[in-house]
């Protein structure tokens, strides 16, 4: 159990402005814990208060972009059931392996797959909302990719939502927007695998994580309404700009 830490206000109001701005970010193309983590470490939170409040107040914010998504009509959750269950399980399992799994070749291939996603959207034909034909079977391989990406995410972690994305875009042959749709539910869950263990181990520092969802309340939807305004030309040069980045910080850590 961590010991109780109290922020002066103003660190409180500046971690609530970086919450809207990474909120903004992850409603789009995923990624807003690069800047959200550094933030909370600069505050002064340990490593593990850090990682675990970044998960809640990073939570909100991919919350309230699901449901915008949702609330237009981009997923339908009904089809994602055993999706989000396998995404859960995958996480969860992930979260109780990371101490016994070794993370180094993870830290080592994780930035050039993040470099492959970037050439992807540079490079790839035009993406646009339009449905494409499903290279594999919705109802089989989504629960699969779930479990394994859900996985990853809960044993290193960056880089979920850009795999989310991509597999959903080249798999499964949605539409750019749908695509980060269906991402949204998916990381969401993944999250909250992840905070089933934090929250009880009392990992959460509170006062930093509400200041930091209200933030993201309002970053995630402004975010999530932006991505719907203005679909593949906005989202595509965000992704890319984020997976270059992720692998830059990933391959100078």
């Amino acid at each position: 159990m961590l010991e109780p830490l109290f922020l002066d206000p103003s660190v409180l109001a500046i971690l609530a402005g970086v919450g809207i701005v990474s909120g903004f970010v992850d409603a789009v193309a995923g990624g807003g814990g690069l800047i959200a983590l550094p933030a909370l470490l600069m505050a002064g939170l340990s490593p593990v208060a850090a990682l675990a409040t970044n998960k809640f107040q990073g939570m909100t914010g991919t919350g309230v972009a699901a449901f915008t998504f949702w609330r237009n009509g981009y997923v339908k959750i009904r089809n994602l059931i055993f999706a989000i269950a396998a995404t859960f399980t995958g996480s969860f399992l992930g979260a109780m392996a990371v101490k016994s799994i070794d993370t180094g070749l993870l830290q080592t291939l994780v930035p050039f797959a993040m470099i492959l996603i970037a050439g992807y959207f540079i490079f790839a034909p035009k993406l646009d909302n339009i449905d494409k034909t499903s290279r594999l079977d919705f109802t089989v391989f989504v629960p699969i990719t779930g479990f394994v990406i859900g996985f990853y995410d809960g044993i290193f972690g960056p880089g979920t939502g850009s795999f989310f994305t991509i597999g959903f875009v080249t798999l499964f042959g949605m539409g750019i927007i749908k695509a980060t749709a269906h991402t949204k539910i998916l990381n969401l869950t993944s999250n909250a695998a992840s905070l089933a263990l934090f929250i009880p181990s009392g990992d959460v520092v509170w006062q930093v994580a509400i200041a930091m969802a209200a933030g993201q309340i309002f970053g995630g939807f402004l975010g999530a309404k932006t991505g719907m305004r203005f679909g593949g030309k906005f989202i595509r040069p965000l992704v890319v700009i984020v997976s270059i980045t992720m692998a830059i910080r990933l391959l100078l850590a």
